[in-house]
């Protein structure tokens, strides 16, 4: 390149520099609103005064509210997100201080002073006096040198969070409680399990004087009000014996009319409201039968001047979106409905909660929902309330519909059939409870048995060791350091062939339990211990 095109070239640089150093003055005085910048397509005109209009809409559409405020926390600018959190327009925050738009001021005047870590957690107050929870971080902005302080607040809403965080402590509660519930009823029948055997020796070995006769029925049936109770608290905890079997809910809830009805009162009218494709129902039909009775009998009490109740059932299909956290698949809402009282929302919440009750002293245990839930829950559907004051109540219970497939359940064995004669026997006796270690011996004694009794199940392996002539082991569940699952572990590996009986006061088997054993709900009489007696024999001669 010749000396005259390197001088024209340095030249051209050196004036498109000075044009560059003038146009940036011009814009750092603000004398241009539009920079004009050429491309390979054509030229592009950048308007200073929209430069940030990105940055706007960007702030605009966050999902957090963004405040700017000065140095007396005096706010300038909201975002839309922040105005739906506290309910207000822009126009009506903007000036207002931030100090009036939350509960408790105190930590974010100490975070301006810097006294403070840079996230706090604050209550914001709506324009409707309601209180949102709510994440908030202050920094401060860059400002030129002398200019007032600036500070950017973001705020997230933690509503959500801490409705889920309240049902999860709701859910371990229940949890809890279901556990020490199902504990309590365990220990309350081991205790009725005393009572009532007493009471039945007894009765056999008292004179048949009247008065005398009448204390013992009494007794009885307040030892038989108190294994009801129990049955509820232990369908609470999803601890009952339940017998899953189809149910037709049509031919259930008709056959139940007549005892509805006497049960209400004639100020209270019932109509059955039925689908007429309702499928068949996986359930137990004794325990519908009760959570049918609980709900009608709720349902009258919220109409204390008599009225209508209305029982429903329509079949729902469930989809993919679990609907009230039930699995994909077909289901019966069954209904009971009232045009009653009604509950407000903190009632509402509590209804299925043991021993809450909204009724009087004497009127009302508690577990009536609890029962009717937990019942619920253990057939694989759900409870669901609906309800708001002078509006009425609808209580559904969601059951899953029977397969077609699903086999016939056997019929059970009657508790008040006559047990058959069986010959006198070596029976083994295990409870660490001596009282009805001694109840159970005794009534053994009584059917003619011959008793060995142990108080653990390390002492039943012994007296199994030393005396093979025993025929059959009963033995409670619930032991210290050998439960009686462990026990009957034992007793498989040295006498498989001997018959088993799992005495307890769970509802159900425990995990781990064989299924050829026979297991007794207590409390139980002395003929439902004869006809546990004979369907263990009968198992082991059918090598089950």
């Amino acid at each position: 390149m010749a000396i005259a095109d390197q001088s024209r070239r340095i030249a051209e640089l050196e004036a498109l520099l000075q044009e560059a150093n003038e146009t940036l003055d011009a814009i750092r005085n603000g004398e241009v609103d539009a920079i004009v910048v050429g491309g390979e397509v054509g030229q592009f005109v950048y308007t200073l005064e929209n430069a940030d209009r990105p940055y706007r809409v960007l702030v605009e559409q966050m999902k957090e509210g963004a405040v700017t405020l000065n140095a007396d926390c005096v706010i300038l600018y909201v975002n839309r997100s922040f105005s739906d959190l506290v309910k207000q327009a822009s126009g009506r925050l903007i000036g207002s201080c931030l100090y009036d738009h939350v509960v408790d001021p105190g930590p974010i005047k100490a975070m301006l002073s810097g006294a403070e870590t840079a996230t706090i957690e604050v209550m914001l107050i709506r324009r409707d006096g309601q209180h949102t929870p709510a994440n908030m971080s202050i920094v401060e902005l860059q400002v030129e040198a002398g200019a007032p302080k600036m500070f950017c607040s973001i705020v997230t809403d933690l509503s959500e969070k801490r409705a889920a965080e309240n049902v999860l402590r709701q859910v371990q509660k229940m949890d809890a409680v279901g556990q020490l519930t199902g504990g309590i009823a365990h220990d309350f029948n081991n205790l009725l399990m005393a009572i009532s055997s007493s009471l039945e020796m007894l009765e056999k070995r008292v004179s048949d004087d009247p008065q005398t006769q009448r204390l013992l029925d009494n007794a009885r049936q307040g030892a038989q009000r108190g294994a009801a109770l129990t049955q509820r608290m232990l369908a609470f905890a999803r601890r009952q014996d339940l017998k899953a079997e189809r149910v037709d809910l049509t031919e259930l809830t008709r056959g139940m009319m007549d005892l509805l009805q006497r049960t209400l009162g004639p100020a209270w009218s019932l109509q059955i409201a039925f689908s007429d494709d309702l499928p068949p129902v996986l359930a137990d039909a004794n325990q519908i039968e009760m959570a049918l009775l609980n709900l009608a009998v709720n349902a009258r009490d919220a109409l204390p001047d008599g009225g209508d109740i209305i029982i429903s059932a329509e079949l729902a299909v469930i989809d993919a979106d679990q609907k009230h956290g039930l699995r994909p698949g077909r289901y019966v809402c069954l209904s009971v409905i009232d045009g009653g009282e009604g509950m407000d929302a903190d009632t509402l919440m509590r209804a299925t909660e043991p021993f809450f009750t909204t009724k009087g002293v004497g009127k009302g245990t508690g577990l009536g929902l609890p029962m009717v839930h937990g019942l619920a829950k253990q057939l694989g559907g759900t409870f669901v309330l609906q309800s708001s004051p002078d509006d009425g109540t609808t209580a559904c219970l969601w059951l899953p519909a029977a397969d077609e497939t699903f086999p016939e359940s056997p019929a059970p064995i009657a508790s008040d059939d006559a047990p058959a004669d069986i010959r006198p026997m070596r029976i083994l006796a295990v409870d660490d409870d001596v009282l009805i270690r001694m109840n159970v011996s005794s009534m053994l004694e009584d059917m003619g048995h011959e008793v060995f009794d142990a108080g653990s199940g390390e002492t039943a392996l012994e007296l199994l060791r030393q005396e093979p002539g025993i025929q059959l082991l009963i033995t409670d569940q619930a032991m210290p350091r050998m439960t009686g699952t462990e026990l009957i572990q034992h007793v498989a590996d040295e006498r498989p062939a001997l018959p088993i009986i799992l005495a307890t006061g769970y509802g159900e088997l425990p995990a781990g339990a064989p299924a050829h054993i026979v297991k007794l709900n207590k409390p139980f009489s002395e003929q439902e211990l004869a006809r546990a007696i004979e369907v263990a024999l009968s198992l082991t001669r059918s090598g089950v």
